[in-house]
């Protein structure tokens, strides 16, 4: 047991103590002392207050269950069930129209649409490769994934491949024609890139296979340039508000076959980063915690580093350094070299022994995360730091599970009580709020007015706002097969609603409306054709699994203004509430015994292919081969969903619970299989009895019904937590 410092009627572990005293307070301004002092008055002011939100949603969620209940065998009536959400409190009335009025934004959040990743923080390499992904090879990404198809000879392999290669510079060629385009011609009509003087300023002008000259279609696209030697080397071209770089070698391996000697062209990708203290991580005690908060502290002043091996070579990695370049009136051009980070906290239905009141209680971990996270980017804002962050003076914290606008009005006295301990301006703590929950959607608006002064994101996540909908609604009757769920109105009115109360409330220019994760991270091909649906529906952000992922969605961004479609989509009318609140039931559809089997398999083998990395390797985030062995990434919003799925048709006595464990230890089998190469891996199979991580997976089904909201966190964080104290 670490040994614990005992400070105005707190509990810090030592090791959490030793860190911010002498890693993320000094050069902040803050003593530690001070830190954990402020910190036990806003437990004692804010403590009570928290649980009793926690106590309200247990309260409407008996009060829903009830209602169910007493209709037992009657058809479902959306306008009894609407008038009694208002009546318990649930729908709140929606007041007057406001604009948002957030200030001191980044540009990235609110001018620059783009890319999203979210990382676990706990990783410093994973962190480290997320900050740096603002920029990204599109030749790479194109040629390293499935977006070129392998056919006619232009297979990976391991050495280069030239017919590949001119697959790709074609794809990228095409690219640019359509979004930076040549007056005439094509850019694979390019022999030489040039400037040429035009009165004061310089323009780009590019030599063709005819031996003419042509500039830009558009000469406001060209940004900035870089020379070696009298040449170009670099050319930086703007499009829909995110720039396109050029990079131009003749000596290259690259650049030597091109005919305008062009070695790569790189994208802005990832413009924001979320690094994540919560879904992606797996910590569950003061030592994982210290883990978290000490990366996050190094990527505010720029010293984290993280050594590695690839390919049986030594690699360091750290921050990558902005990048220069000068503008055509021959002044200097600064672009950011690294993402724009984002922390995500934990919601308030998490508590941490880390730190606890003097008599031994469990404190709310979000009060310690934003504690924190905030403290840490002290050095960010005093400018101690080797590079900077937020240019603008604003820490952005990203607020997850929250349930309806009081949640959000207690995250906002929160990070006022925060600023002043800290001793910040008010309203430089900024807050993402995430839409997972059913009470946040259907109470969108209102949540925003909470926080009016001080919102930067909204966004939509299907899983878990499916979990979410599958409890919130287990009593009223059984619920569709998971991929038919994402078919019913609900889900299209749940995603435009966001767009739509974003729009209305203020958020073009000003912030940023996200979409959800692309889930198949080797799946690239079907991304670049599927996700511009999210630039499209009007977001000008959206989740992605990986740099390169970031690299590829950044030509949705290119190929649709997002501040246009924006205005197009303010004509229109708000999405149906109506359909939003109308559950997935299964009604009459007949399930057939083959795909009730087939459900079960998917659902049992996604969760244990999960739940045994996150228990027996503390891993909260990774590609997890399902049962096609396609890898998906994971996080507990998908465990969430599959184990309220099987909750919920256990309920209903579409399953049995002899079928559920048959079925779980059927796919033990097979999750160990998928897992045979790693040797850190622990088989659950055939001593399912002793395997934690496959107990824990089950009691996650067995006991859905009664886990509050469906969250998945205290099985997993218990279970693990056993995991680490086995000798």
């Amino acid at each position: 047991m670490a040994k614990r410092i005992e400070i105005a009627g707190l509990k810090i572990d030592e090791r959490l103590y030793r860190l911010v005293r002498d890693e993320i307070a000094p050069g902040t301004g803050v003593r530690a002392d001070g830190f954990w002092k402020s910190l036990a008055e806003i437990v004692r002011d804010l403590g009570p207050k928290n649980r009793a939100l926690l106590a309200k949603r247990d309260r409407l969620q008996e009060q829903i269950d009830q209602w169910h209940r007493a209709r037992t065998g009657r058809p479902f009536n959306l306008r009894e069930y609407a008038a009694f959400l208002k009546e318990i409190g649930y729908l709140v009335p929606e007041g007057k129209n406001f604009k948002i009025t957030t200030a001191n934004v980044a540009a990235e959040i609110a001018e620059i649409a783009g890319s999203q990743l979210v990382v676990p923080l706990d990783n410093a390499r994973y962190a480290l490769n997320a900050a740096n992904a603002r920029w990204g090879s599109l030749y790479d990404a194109l040629y390293g994934t499935n977006v070129i198809p392998e056919d006619d000879g232009a297979e990976k392999g391991g050495a280069y491949n030239p017919r590949r290669g001119a697959k790709v510079i074609a794809y990228t060629e095409e690219f640019l024609d359509k979004v930076v385009a040549l007056k005439r011609g094509s850019f694979s009509d390019v022999t030489r890139f040039f400037l040429k003087r035009a009165g004061r300023k310089k323009q780009l002008a590019a030599t063709l296979k005819d031996g003419k000259t042509v500039g830009l279609a558009d000469g406001r696209k060209f940004l900035g340039y870089q020379e070696k030697a009298g040449e170009l080397s670099n050319i930086v071209l703007s499009n829909n508000g995110s720039r396109i770089e050029i990079q131009i070698d003749r000596s290259h391996a690259i650049g030597k076959d091109h005919p305008a000697g062009v070695k790569d062209v790189v994208l802005e990708a990832a413009i924001t980063t979320i690094e994540d203290c919560e879904d992606a991580v797996a910590a569950v005690d003061a030592a994982d915690k210290v883990t978290v908060y000490r990366h996050w502290c190094g990527l505010m002043k720029g010293t984290l580093e993280a050594t590695f091996e690839k390919n049986g070579r030594p690699l360091n990695r750290r921050l990558n350094p902005d990048r220069v370049f000068t503008t055509p009136a021959g002044g200097k051009l600064t672009l950011p070299g690294r993402s724009l980070l984002l922390a995500r906290n934990v919601g308030i239905h998490m508590y941490t022994d880390a730190v606890t009141t003097k008599n031994g209680e469990e404190i709310p971990e979000g009060f310690l995360d934003g504690m924190a996270t905030a403290l840490s980017a002290v050095h960010d804002l005093k400018r101690k730091g080797k590079y900077r962050n937020s240019k603008t003076g604003g820490v952005y914290i990203v607020k997850p599970k929250q349930h309806g606008p009081e949640e959000v009005a207690a995250t906002v006295e929160l990070f006022q009580r925060i600023e002043g301990a800290l001793g910040l301006k008010r309203k430089t703590l900024k807050i993402g709020i995430m839409d997972e929950e059913r009470r946040t959607t259907v109470n969108l608006k209102e949540c925003i007015r909470e926080a009016k002064d001080r919102v930067v994101f909204i966004n939509t996540g299907f899983l878990d706002r499916t979990g979410d909908e599958i409890h919130t609604s287990m009593e009223l009757a059984p619920m569709l097969p998971k991929e038919e769920i994402k078919a019913q109105p609900w889900i299209k009115a749940y995603e435009d609603w966001n767009v739509d109360i974003g729009i209305e409330t203020g958020f073009r220019g000003k912030a940023q409306i996200g979409k959800g994760m692309w889930t198949m991270p080797d799946e690239m091909r079907e991304m670049v054709r599927t996700k511009i649906a999210h630039p499209q529906a009007g977001a000008n952000t959206a989740w992605v699994p990986s740099p390169t992922a970031a690299t590829l969605h950044a030509l949705h961004y290119h190929y649709i203004n997002v501040a246009k479609r924006q205005a197009e989509l303010a004509r229109r009318g708000r999405a149906s509430l109506d359909h939003i609140l109308t559950p997935p039931l299964l009604l009459d559809r007949v399930l057939e015994p083959a795909e009730i089997q087939r459900e079960l398999d998917n659902n049992a083998q996604g969760i244990l292919g999960y739940v045994v990395r996150w228990v027996d390797q503390g891993i909260g985030c990774s590609k997890v081969p399902n049962i096609n062995d396609v890898a998906l990434m994971e996080d507990r919003a998908t465990l969430r969903i599959s184990s309220q799925h099987i909750a919920d048709w256990l309920k209903y006595g579409i399953l049995t619970k002899d079928r559920v464990i048959e079925t779980f230890r059927r796919m033990a089998q097979v999750v160990d299989r998928q897992n045979s190469g790693d040797p850190k891996y622990r088989n659950m199979a055939p001593e399912y009895d002793r395997s934690i991580a496959f107990q824990a997976a089950l009691e996650l089904v067995l006991n859905g019904r009664e886990a509050p909201n469906g969250y998945t966190e205290p099985v997993l964080h218990s279970r693990r937590r056993e995991v680490k104290a086995a000798p």
